[in-house]
């Protein structure tokens, strides 16, 4: 008996030793073993009770994930978890360690006595594993243990647990994860402490030992034994969103960085149940439906819906996403500088016009005619029926006049204070004409210079101008002088001693354009050989010996000594209408017919330093004040524009140039309004002359 007992003992050794897939017994003392076991009053479980669970751990990516790699073993007992431990396979000794070392060799590792535990022989090829996808119906719980190389087949206790870990629960079943906690340490205060034992020295000191390491990981750092792990750019290749980061601070420190455009919020408009006020009556309708798309303010009608589920597809959503894709792929590649000024700021702040009186504010008195009156200078007024008027500023009293026998075009008074005569352009004659209203000396002074005149008559050349003198009737109304031109006169200017007299003749065909006469050697001469262009007006300077041409679109300034140009003003408007040159002579103002008045600073540059747009028609005539610093303009809207315009002896310091008041009095008349202006020599006072035949003056 006892001979069979040990013979069925071998066999189930044997037969317990091929579920471990034949390892042979270690030599360990399993006699002392079971006698202690028996000995022992705890009894264990039975080899039949312990089952090998194996728990496969969820993967991010199950194709490629082997579920073997992570296979645990726990031991259960009688289906109650007592103790969990992570065991390794007994049978094969090489420890944690990936297998794919053992792949080129024929062994898969070694067993407890050292021995090679070679591969299994796998004669199956894809179409063996295929057929046995199809016929197996256990082919899907079985996997491959990297250990062994052998397949294992898992039980539904283990296929149970997988799903349970899979779906993130616990492995034990009748594991309770809400039982109460165990609250070890809690609000209420204990009477005697858990441990009482004092406080180390090496709690207060630093740690010399920790001192020493980072000392020497400081020491490598510097001296670049250390260098930090280099992250691989794995952006190469990709497709990344070009907006994705916009509003990053590296992209913002770009100048030229653009943020992709924002797409406008949906309002009240775009609801399926919108307010009343915000759908369209048939009137708007129907003038949404005849305006181009691009004028409209919305690019659909608004509808309203009663509910939410009978609003229909949108049959614009396709255009409206392809109109997305086109804002942000012709997005404007360039950014364009703005600065954030107030425009306020950019006002310049200009004084009041109460700090810069006495200019002229109120129409004193007017005077009227039965004709057109055409020009005036200093109260002596001009018509077409051929007569030349002097008035009293004092009483607007009449005092005389002239008959002339023809439509006078231009006048001016002889600026010299000595001298009293008057320039008449008529026609293609210009008469000096002394009226005789000043006081006795100046009257005096005025015959002795026409009785110079007479002595150097002599002197005089024959050439394209003629001089004479009046006779009979003509020289009893006080013409003393006419002379003779080629072709009709337009205008007659004065220089600043009133020996000198200037009259223009526009025509493109000739250079005989501009004569200058000296009145006390009654000569007269061409200053240009060459035609320069249409020439509208000329002035001469106050002071120094140059003559100013103004021609449709330039102002040319020629030096009478040196005979030559010396500088052209560009007035970069298109006609130029009437010229004036300030007191002090460096600075000129130009009108002209585009509603366009331009100061020009001579010492600054040729381009106008300021264009004023005060007028909504042509500026027909500009005048400067001799004493005060105003200067004014008038058009044909039948507006005088009068303007403060301060001139600083300092060269650095810019011209002040204030609107400071708006006259209005004349009445447009075929659409003409006020023809001329001019200050008087003493007074802030302006006279101007108009097409409604009158003739103005505002003090």
């Amino acid at each position: 008996k006892e001979e069979e007992e040990t013979k069925e003992e071998e066999d189930l050794s044997d037969s317990e030793d091929s579920v471990f897939s034949g390892l042979e017994d270690s030599g360990s003392d399993s006699a002392d073993d079971d006698e202690e076991e028996e000995g022992s009053d705890h009894k264990g479980p039975e080899k039949d009770d312990l089952k090998f669970v194996c728990t496969i751990m969820t993967c991010s990516n199950p194709k490629g994930c082997n579920l073997f790699d992570s296979v645990q073993t726990s031991a259960v007992y009688g289906g109650s978890i007592h103790d969990v431990v992570v065991l390794q396979d007994i049978r094969n000794t090489v420890g944690n360690i990936p297998m794919e070392w053992y792949k080129d060799f024929p062994h898969i590792g070694y067993n407890l006595d050292g021995k090679k535990i070679y591969k299994p022989i796998r004669n199956k090829d894809e179409l063996d594993d295929f057929l046995d996808k199809m016929e197996d119906p256990d082919y899907w719980r079985t996997v491959h243990d990297k250990q062994t190389g052998s397949d294992i087949v898992l039980s539904d206790e283990q296929v149970a647990l997988v799903n349970r870990l899979q779906r993130g629960q616990f492995g034990d079943v009748n594991f309770n994860e809400y039982q109460p906690q165990v609250e070890f340490f809690s609000q209420d205060v204990m009477l005697h402490p858990v441990t009482n034992r004092p406080a180390d020295k090496r709690s207060f000191i630093p740690s010399l030992i920790e001192k020493e390491k980072v000392s020497k990981l400081v020491h490598a750092i510097k001296m670049g034994w250390i260098k930090p792990r280099r992250t691989e750019d794995d952006s190469r290749g990709r497709y990344y969103d070009l907006w994705a980061n916009e509003d990053s601070s590296i992209l913002a420190k770009h100048k030229m960085h653009l943020p992709a455009p924002k797409a406008p919020l949906p309002g009240h408009q775009e609801s399926y149940n919108p307010p009343p006020e915000y759908l369209f009556t048939d009137e708007e309708r129907a003038l949404w439906e005849q305006q181009d798309a691009s004028d409209r303010k919305l690019p659909f009608v608004p509808r309203k819906f009663s509910s939410l589920r009978q609003v229909p597809a949108f049959p614009r959503f396709l255009h409206e996403r392809f109109e997305r894709c086109l804002d942000l792929y012709l997005c404007p590649r360039q950014r364009k500088m703005r600065v954030n000024v107030n425009p306020e700021d950019l006002i310049p702040k200009l004084p009041k016009p109460k700090d810069l009186q006495p200019f002229p504010t109120t129409q004193s008195l007017w005077s009227g005619s039965l004709y057109q009156c055409v020009s005036i200078r200093s109260m002596a007024g001009l018509s077409d029926d051929g007569t030349v008027r002097f008035w009293e500023v004092r009483s607007s009293r009449c005092m005389r006049t002239v008959q002339v026998g023809g439509a006078v075009k231009s006048i001016a008074w002889n600026p010299n204070p000595l001298v009293c005569l008057l320039a008449v352009a008529r026609d293609s004659v210009v008469l000096i004409l002394s009226p005789s209203l000043a006081d006795r000396q100046v009257v005096l002074s005025t015959e002795r210079l026409l009785s110079g005149q007479r002595e150097a008559e002599s002197t005089e050349e024959v050439g394209p101008v003629t001089w004479s003198d009046a006779e009979g009737e003509e020289l009893s109304q006080g013409i003393t002088l006419k002379i003779q031109h080629p072709k009709a006169v337009h205008q007659v200017t004065w220089h600043a001693k009133g020996d000198y007299l200037a009259s223009v003749m526009p025509d493109h065909s000739s250079h005989l354009q501009v004569f200058i006469h000296q009145v006390s050697r009654r000569r007269s001469q061409n200053p240009f050989r060459k035609n320069k262009g249409l020439v509208q007006c000329v002035s001469f300077h106050p002071v120094r010996p140059y003559f100013f041409v103004g021609t449709q679109r330039s102002v040319r300034i020629y030096n009478l000594v040196k005979q030559e140009m010396t500088k052209k003003l560009q007035a970069n408007s298109k006609w130029i209408s009437s010229m004036a040159v300030h007191p002090g002579g460096d600075h000129v103002i130009c009108g002209s017919y585009d509603c366009r008045l331009s100061w020009f600073d001579l010492d600054l540059s040729t381009k106008p330093y300021k264009m004023l747009r005060h007028h909504k028609k042509a500026v027909r005539s500009v005048a400067y004040h001799r004493l005060y610093p105003l200067f004014a303009s008038a058009s044909d809207d039948g507006s005088v524009i009068v303007c403060h315009g301060t001139v600083y002896s300092d060269l650095l310091q810019n011209p002040l140039i204030v609107p400071v008041k708006v006259l209005r009095g004349h009445v447009i008349t075929h659409d003409l309004g006020v023809l001329d202006v001019t200050f008087h020599p003493t007074q802030p006072w302006i006279f101007s002359s108009g097409a409604d035949a009158t003739i103005r003056l505002f003090t």
